[in-house]
């Protein structure tokens, strides 16, 4: 008997073998321009880890009858393009990228019910901890961990005796809290990173349409990087410095337009959950609308890339259920 995938397990599965193959054309052409032997490490084990996943979920769709996902291969990367980012940005990419995939392999362990495939993400959620662990260790002998801002200790217990805790849409009022902090902090790092990124992918894509697209990616990045900047910066709080000088001149594409723009949709599908995350924590309203003004206009413009994959026949179509309707009205 073939093996018997739900919904669920399909569209996880599925959206793991994706963004394994994009990972692993990323991480291959790094390797090819590495110098630091530490910092090979780290791609080395990433690269491994994705390879892994794909072999894996091959095995679980081969056994359901379940058609093998294109998603990305060799013809998405060009090895032998010039170097496009200098080494020190890898750390940054690999903090991004693993926790884009400790994103969708937490959710995903239960909500899945077969014993196997939610012990192979349980596995993807413990490897992909390993790897987040050896960057912060590597990060921090070169320098380039970006640490949260440090406060002071409260004095002692105490509760909110007033309404004024939760501000106002146009004030800022009571100085950031914790939680609130180490979510600014942590969408600037996103968009820090995110726009080193794209810088590149805009310098070297063929297709106009895609080059404008990736233009405003960048745009929407460093005003995001702005507006956050400044809420910490309204108490004295530093925000971590860009990350623009770690792309190089090249003007040669290693990446195919169509990797470029997925790759681009799936980082700032990451900001929409993240902004969401940093709503759900906080208590300051003027903070709470900052971020779901953010999400919009972030949503916005991952609608716009669907539409641009749609125009090229590059979105490859997720798994979904029987539509009924057509038998209906046959």
């Amino acid at each position: 008997m073939k093996s018997v995938l739900t919904g669920t397990e399909m569209g996880k599965l599925w959206a793991t073998y994706i963004g394994n193959t994009m990972g692993k054309c990323m991480l291959s052409y790094y390797l090819k321009h590495i110098d630091d032997p530490e910092i090979k490490v780290a791609l080395e084990y990433a690269l491994d880890l994705s390879t892994t996943n794909i072999e894996t979920i091959e095995v679980f769709f081969k056994e359901a009858d379940f058609p093998i996902p294109i998603g990305f291969t060799d013809r998405d990367v060009d090895l032998n393009a010039p170097r496009l980012y200098i080494d020190e940005f890898y750390l940054h990419y690999l903090r991004y990228a693993s926790k884009a995939g400790m994103s969708l392999y937490t959710i995903a362990v239960p909500l899945v019910t077969r014993r196997d495939i939610r012990d192979f993400f349980i596995k993807c959620v413990e490897e992909t901890m390993k790897l987040q662990s050896l960057v912060a260790v590597i990060s921090e002998s070169k320098n380039e961990l970006m640490n949260a801002p440090v406060i002071q200790p409260p004095e002692r217990v105490d509760f909110v005796h007033s309404k004024k805790f939760l501000g106002s849409f146009i004030n800022e009022g009571r100085p950031l809290q914790g939680l609130e902090i180490a979510h600014i902090f942590g969408n600037l790092n996103n968009d820090i990173t995110s726009k080193a990124l794209i810088i590149g992918f805009a310098q070297v894509a063929n297709d106009k349409k895609v080059r404008t697209f990736l233009e405003r990616g960048k745009n929407i990045n460093q005003k995001h990087i702005e507006l956050l900047t400044e809420k910490l910066s309204q108490d004295g709080l530093p925000s971590p410095t860009l990350k623009d000088h770690f792309v190089t001149s090249s003007t040669v594409s290693p990446f195919s337009d169509k990797l470029m723009v997925f790759h681009k949709l799936d980082m700032f599908n990451v900001k929409i959950r993240e902004y969401a995350n940093g709503i759900s924590l906080n208590g300051r309203k003027d903070i709470g609308a900052l971020f779901v003004r953010c999400q919009a206009e972030v949503m916005l413009y991952v609608e716009d890339g669907a539409s641009l994959m749609i125009e090229n026949a590059w979105l490859e179509k997720p798994p979904e259920a029987v539509d009924r309707s057509k038998f209906i009205n046959k």
